[in-house]
């Protein structure tokens, strides 16, 4: 600890010059010296310190006349750094601007040997001054981070506390590297964490001054305009948890089929009152506000700040009257009742749990960072009866099953990766929603469920009563998955405990393969995940309001709820069909007056909304099928696929409900068995070598026809069996027995 010592003893040495230095200053001021300058600080004309005109105490004005050139100035009692000023002078040793700065604190000593000042002396000996100067450029120049003309050298010294080393302390010195942040002064140890931090300081404005945040000018702020609303960021918008004003340019297609659902709500009644309960920027709740105009009462809340101002901020940007929280102290912004109009917005700043248990609302959107289920409970407590409550969770590493134990542990729900492993858990959200709504006395109605690469989004209308809540929470079951074959199905209802589970499973992979072959997955929602009227209506919002990204999302989501193809799809004006409304979603009705079964307002009587939904129970008793199958997953070994849109026409052709879908970009979804699946994919399939056989389809028997319901998979061997004895397409046949097994037919 030579270096240490030494900088220590010429600090001692200095203080004493400078105590004498100041005794002699006040006995001249006694005797009728120079008058006192303001607050004892006068500008020097010219300063020599790194070249820079720096504000010094006349102590050290004197000192420096004398001739000490290395004194230092004191930092001033604010701390704050001018932009024409250095930097602090208590920064660490390691933080110099040049690399002879480091060699004049190793000169401090007058041996002949000179120890390094960032290295204690068991890392390296005191050395000749040519060999001190390598390493000094070779291990700590060399590796440092720059920043505003200064070098963060790093250091070896016992500045930053390391853990205790079980093998003893021959590896303490590889422990202590670090580097000390010119601003915060903390220590870090990695050099691409260094730059990191510092980048996040440059960021958040705060390189003018230290242990305190400075907001960062109006240059510094970034605008960004999506759907005709302007928003003003910082420019680490795209990094969450480390930025106030957090925007992902990826969320566009979430916020637009958000604004879709909200724009359903509001042309059932209005005003509405709609929460974001995450603002960040307030991106959402302007978008609501400007397009929607007076059919919504945009609330915007967040807990933190800097968020609120910058939303304050966005809202003026975009011409919008900000309404304050009552609870707020600032009154110059507040909007009176009297002059409460369309373009006004009110901000809020206090917890999403809070905001929701005080006040009612009929339309509630969660984007929290991560999961949504701490604010569950808050938010079905005083939603409406018919409202809309969406969430979009972010968790996506523990929803699709990289994480499974973060996802038992938040979701309470027991998940694997499967091949639509998307709709496993947009099934596990809604399974939570609905626990959640149930402990209210409310039970849910799923009007879209989405998962794509970065989100998961479940929009759900709230119906409020305990026969609903009860039809909901039954919805809620085991998923028995076979790991062989991937067929699954939901566990039957009841109480009472099956001898054996696996006879559910239409495979007899059990029977064929050794040890256990399915697991539980769950619990998971078994309804429906689409409303087909309510869909229909979002695409014509989509349409009239010109969100391009969101419609055809929205075409592969009525064709999914339909379980139809696109080739099939249709879309109605509102005044081309007759129409009933349940639950605030319109369906198409034959012989029905329009006006007999719409419902104006927020609500009619109990009865009305009851007969409508035995209506609709009626007319919607085929749901669409849980779940779809990869293309690609169970193709056959040695041959070439259909397209998929021809599979599509053949799957149909033969009698079974089918439909592409928007969580797999070559996943069908159809009612057909994983049997029947895989034989209608190995008929139309083609073998991949060229040899005698000609080129088409491997054709079964001919009492199998298209569009007739294909066999079960006994009468397909023994119609395999016939075609071999035949002869018939012999080189068809060998590669049909090869590369398909008949044993395989339904695992």
């Amino acid at each position: 600890m030579a270096a240490a010592e030494a900088a220590e003893a010429a600090l001692g040495r200095l203080q004493e010059q400078q105590q004498q230095e100041e005794e002699n200053h006040n006995h001249d001021h006694e005797g009728g010296g120079e008058p006192a300058a303001l607050n004892g600080v006068v500008v020097s004309e010219k300063v020599k310190s790194n070249n820079l005109d720096v504000k010094t105490p006349e102590s050290e004005l004197e000192a420096e006349e004398k001739g000490a050139e290395e004194e230092r100035p004191k930092e001033s009692d604010s701390n704050i750094l001018d932009v024409s000023s250095d930097y602090p002078r208590d920064k660490h040793i390691s933080i110099q601007r040049h690399l002879a700065d480091l060699e004049k604190l190793a000169d401090l000593r007058e041996d002949e040997k000179k120890p390094c000042p960032l290295c204690p002396e068991e890392k390296f000996k005191a050395c000749y001054s040519h060999k001190l100067h390598r390493h000094l450029q070779n291990l700590h120049w060399k590796v440092s981070v720059e920043f505003e003309g200064y070098r963060m050298c790093i250091c070896h010294l016992s500045c930053r506390p390391v853990k205790p080393n079980l093998v003893g302390d021959q590896t303490l010195s590889k422990m202590g590297a670090h580097y000390h942040c010119i601003i915060c002064s903390a220590t870090i140890i990695r050099r691409t964490d260094m730059i990191g931090h510092i980048n996040r300081h440059v960021n958040k404005g705060e390189t003018e001054s230290r242990f305190i945040t400075v907001r960062a000018p109006k240059s510094s702020y970034e605008v960004v305009k999506e759907s005709a609303t302007d928003v003003q960021v910082l420019p680490n918008h795209s990094t969450p948890q480390k930025t106030d004003s957090y925007f992902n340019p990826k969320m566009k297609l979430n916020r637009q089929l958000i604004f879709c659902a909200l724009a359903v709500l509001a042309g059932e009644r209005k005003p509405i009152e709609c929460l974001d309960a995450f603002g960040a920027t307030g991106i959402m709740g302007l978008q609501w506000a400007k397009h929607l105009r007076s059919s919504v009462k945009v609330t915007i809340n967040d807990c933190n700040e800097n968020s609120v101002t910058m939303i304050k901020e966005n809202c003026h940007l975009n011409k919008m009257k900000v309404k304050l929280n009552i609870r707020e102290e600032d009154s110059d912004e507040t909007v009176g009742d009297g002059e409460e109009n369309s373009d006004t917005i009110e901000v809020t700043k206090m917890d999403a749990n809070v905001i929701m248990h005080l006040r009612s609302f009929d339309f509630i959107h969660l984007d929290p960072f991560g999961t949504s289920v701490n604010y569950l409970d808050s938010a079905f407590r005083n939603v409406r009866n018919l409202g809309i409550v969406s969430l979009t969770s972010t968790d996506i590493s523990s929803l699709y099953a990289k994480a499974q134990h973060v996802a038992l542990r938040h979701y309470g729900c027991n998940i694997v990766r499967t091949e639509y492993y998307k709709e496993l858990a947009a099934r596990t959200v809604i399974a939570a929603v609905t626990r959640a709504a149930a402990r209210c006395n409310k039970g849910i109605e799923v009007l879209l469920a989405v998962a794509l690469e970065h989100f998961v989004l479940v929009v759900v209308r709230v119906l409020r009563g305990p026969t609903p809540a009860d039809d909901s929470a039954k919805k809620v079951r085991y998923l028995i998955h076979c790991q062989w074959c991937e067929e699954r199905v939901f566990q039957k209802e009841g109480n009472m405990v099956e001898e054996n589970p696996y006879q559910q499973l239409p495979c007899d992979c059990q029977g064929s393969m050794p040890g256990k072959t399915a697991v539980l997955l769950g619990p998971l929602w078994s309804g429906a995940l689409f409303n087909t009227g309510f869909l229909r209506r979002m695409l014509l919002e989509a349409v009239q309001y010109g969100l391009d990204e969101a419609q055809p999302l929205l075409k592969t989501l009525v064709c999914e709820a339909e379980c139809t193809t696109l080739k099939h799809f249709s879309t109605h004006s509102p005044g081309d069909e007759n129409k009933q409304e349940e639950c605030g979603v319109y369906i198409k009705t034959p012989n029905t007056s329009a006006e007999s079964y719409l419902v104006h307002g927020k609500r009619k009587s109990e009865e009305m909304l009851r007969g409508v939904a035995k209506r609709q129970r009626a007319e919607h008793s085929a749901e669409h099928p849980p779940f779809y199958y990869n293309i690609h997953r169970h193709s056959i070994k040695g041959m070439n696929m259909p397209k998929l849109n021809k599979f599509l026409n053949y799957l149909s052709e033969a009698g079974y409900r089918v439909s592409r879908t928007h969580f797999d970009p070559m996943g069908v979804r159809t009612n057909a068995p994983l049997a029947q699946f895989k034989t209608v994919l190995m008929k139309y399939s083609t073998p991949t070598y060229v040899g005698a056989q000609a080129e088409g389809p491997v054709h079964l028997p001919g009492e199998i026809q298209v569009g007739e319901e294909l066999p079960a998979a006994a009468e397909v061997k023994v119609e395999e069996a016939e075609l071999t004895e035949d002869g018939k397409s012999g080189v068809a046949a060998a590669v049909f027995t090869q590369s398909y097994p008949t044993h395989c037919a339904a695992d």
